[in-house]
């Protein structure tokens, strides 16, 4: 496909000026054009990358190889999207066909967990937080069958956001079997947005790619004291308070906390069991799993004890995740709390489920270290 764009140059004494300093031609219109073979018909495919330096014509091409794409390629983050109405929660700006189940599972999927949040106009929210919420807009909103491209792909989000909502974004795109185009400068999304092909307007190289796994995180985990929870409190889904004799653990990724685990004696199953009380994920690190991770590890300490490690949630995000793992078992289907009295008061409200950790154990040496620092 040939693609072209010509402007008219307006004639003035500095532009003659520059004419002769350069020794530029005398041309009345300005004419970029490229060549553009994308030959994305020869496979299925979910994510394309089109990467490379500014001016190299990547929006350009992105709009005359999909011209029919769903949405405005172009269109900026700053400010709410279409569908989000001034002071309204986000919750509102899904199409109104959306189940509140669906709409949940949604941005849960592209790394926003946070309910408290999504109770908030689009204006308030952080920077990254908007980046996933115009990502879950973008594809409730496009049809079956069109392809969404998004311009000036996470060029306005922390380099870490950028990355981990992207390996989010990925996974949620393929699991609704959609089409997504990234276009952006950053080549640092690649390895995480894992796109299926990649396209480099400044070599003119189209390539294929296998699908690998995105780069690891290795997270440090330390026993803290409840003194970190402050920066996770305002994240947790149910309630900012800490139990006191709560044993606290912190995950760090590249030197900066980004997970906490609290757990407590479960009263009335004897005294060798521990119940997972808070466990938060910082919003720019949600999405990949690193709550998930955390809770595993703390529960594989506890079995490395001798302790029996169990868990109750309401997350419909942790629900799935923990049917899908071969380290928890579930115990209590999700289900109303009979009593309506006490701790269970406001459980009464909401469903929960129980599981119970049957995964590795770790060594007795390593988790004794670990609960004694």
């Amino acid at each position: 496909m040939k693609i072209s764009v010509e402007t008219l140059i307006a004639d003035s004494p500095r532009v003659q000026q520059v004419r002769g300093m350069f020794d530029l031609s005398a041309e009345k219109n300005s004419r970029l054009e490229w060549d553009v073979h994308l030959p994305l018909d020869e496979k299925p495919w979910h994510v394309g990358l089109i990467v490379g330096p500014s001016g190299c014509g990547k929006t350009t091409i992105a709009r005359g190889f999909f011209p029919s794409s769903h949405g405005d390629c172009g269109l900026p983050l700053a400010g709410a999207p279409a569908n989000a109405k001034p002071q309204a929660a986000i919750l509102d700006a899904f199409p109104p066909t959306m189940s509140i189940h669906e709409i949940v599972a949604l941005l849960s999927a592209v790394g926003f967990a946070s309910p408290p949040a999504w109770l908030r106009p689009f204006d308030v929210l952080s920077t990254g937080q908007q980046f996933r919420v115009d990502l879950a807009l973008r594809l409730a909103w496009t049809p079956t069958g069109e392809r969404i491209v998004f311009d000036e792909y996470t060029s306005v989000v922390d380099r870490t956001v950028a990355q981990i909502g992207s390996a989010a974004l990925a996974k949620t795109v393929r699991q609704r079997g959609q089409q997504f185009v990234a276009v952006t400068c950053h080549e640092d999304v690649e390895d995480w947005l894992q796109p299926d092909w990649v396209y480099r307007p400044a070599e003119k190289r189209f390539s294929w790619r296998r699908l690998r796994r995105r780069p690891a995180l290795a997270l440090d985990i330390v026993r803290c004291a409840a003194s970190a929870w402050p920066l996770f409190a305002p994240h947790h889904y149910l309630s900012h308070a800490l139990a006191p004799s709560a044993v606290c653990f912190l995950a760090s990724w590249r030197q900066q906390p980004v997970a906490f685990s609290a757990w407590l004696p479960f009263v009335g199953a004897g005294p060798r069991t521990r119940r997972e009380h808070r466990t938060v994920t910082l919003p720019d690190y949600q999405g990949v799993g690193i709550g998930n991770a955390l809770s595993d590890f703390v529960a594989s300490l506890w079995a490395g004890l001798g302790f029996r490690a169990i868990s109750t949630t309401t997350h419909p995000a942790m629900i799935r995740a923990r049917l899908r793992s071969a380290n928890w078992q579930m115990r209590r289907a999700p289900s109303f709390a009979s009593g309506r009295s006490g701790r269970f008061r406001r459980a009464a409200t909401r469903l929960t489920a129980g599981f119970r950790y049957i995964g590795p154990a770790l060594p007795y040496a390593a988790a004794r270290a670990l609960i004694e620092t």
